[in-house]
């Protein structure tokens, strides 16, 4: 809409841009009949009231926040930072009151017509911040020492505060609880929960066939996986572990004070494929312990009594 503004200006046959603007030609201002009083230093603003008043000329309570025309006037300055003064009339009487600006307090106040409505309390009685004043902030930017205790002060408030906030934390929680978005939370947790089931169990599947195995596998824990990374599977075969031990035995050297010399090609084939002995390979056999036997000595000449005795002894089968 602004382009259009600017667009849809008239201009009069007989304007001269010489003469400036087209409202500098009609002897106009740019404000119109808000600016009727530019000369006497008042401009026409839309005032809106700050707090809370009574009127004095009809008793009447004006709310916070009712906007009046009021007559903007310029009559000091606070440092760099302008006063103004505003005037208006009643709405409900032909009374007019007078309010202007405080800027060394943050305020307003009220000169005439009208006097304000209190509501006011110490912000430190209701546990409120409150800004540091100017004195307070120059001794905390020059003294060092000040600041600290000031820091400590501030963490000790914050201490004592922290349970009365946490009760009414809970209270506003109990308060305001949506049943709907707790029900929203919990399915959204199962549902997680289901798929990291899911994906467990189809782990577990996967594991099994590839294991052969049929049978049913617990959940894993934290001690498990310290198990197994404690664990060295054996992955090579035995005939594999002889070949390794047959290979560093022929690169060992013969002497102590040789280096190790490494050869390959048909050399290191033909060492690999060589059987060597239980000797070559430094295995040795437990002796096992031989009782001895004694032999009794054989004599050229018979017994002669143990012959003559047995010849003198009666056949029973005999018929002499």
């Amino acid at each position: 809409m602004g382009e259009r503004k600017g667009q849809n200006k008239y201009y009069p046959p007989d304007y001269d841009p010489k003469k400036g603007g087209l409202n500098k030609f009609r002897g106009t201002h740019a404000l119109r009949e808000r600016a009727r009083k530019i000369h006497l230093g008042i401009i026409i603003i839309r005032f809106e009231m700050p707090y809370n008043i009574w009127c004095d000329g009809c008793k009447n309570h004006i709310g916070m926040g009712v906007r009046y025309n009021a007559e903007k006037t310029k009559v000091g300055m606070y440092y760099t930072t302008p006063i103004y003064k505003f005037r208006m009339k009643c709405h409900l009487c032909d009374n007019h009151f007078e309010i202007q600006t405080d800027p060394g307090n943050l305020d307003y106040v009220i000169l005439s017509g009208a006097r304000r409505q209190e509501n006011r309390w110490d912000p430190l009685q209701n546990e409120q911040v409150v800004p540091e004043t100017k004195e307070v902030q120059k001794r905390l930017f020059d003294d060092a020492m000040y600041k600290l205790e000031h820091q400590a002060k501030d963490v000790k408030a914050a201490a004592d505060a922290k349970p009365v906030l946490q009760k009414l934390v809970e209270r506003n929680q109990s308060v305001w609880d949506d049943s709907y978005v707790a029900n929203c939370r919990l399915r959204a947790e199962f549902r997680q929960q289901k798929k990291e089931i899911k994906g467990q169990q189809e782990a577990d599947r996967q594991l099994l066939a590839k294991s052969s195995l049929d049978i049913a596998l617990l959940p894993e824990s934290e001690q498990d996986r310290d198990m197994a990374a404690l664990m060295k599977l054996q992955t090579r075969s035995a005939k594999e572990r002889e070949s390794e031990q047959r290979l560093e035995l022929l690169m060992r050297p013969a002497l102590p004070g040789a280096t190790t010399t490494t050869f390959g090609g048909l050399k290191r084939q033909k060492a690999l494929n060589t059987q060597l002995q239980l000797q070559d390979l430094g295995i040795k056999r437990k002796q096992t312990e031989v009782t001895p036997v004694v032999e009794r000595p054989v004599s050229l000449v018979g017994d002669y009594a143990g012959s003559s005795s047995e010849d003198s002894s009666p056949d029973p089968n005999s018929n002499d």
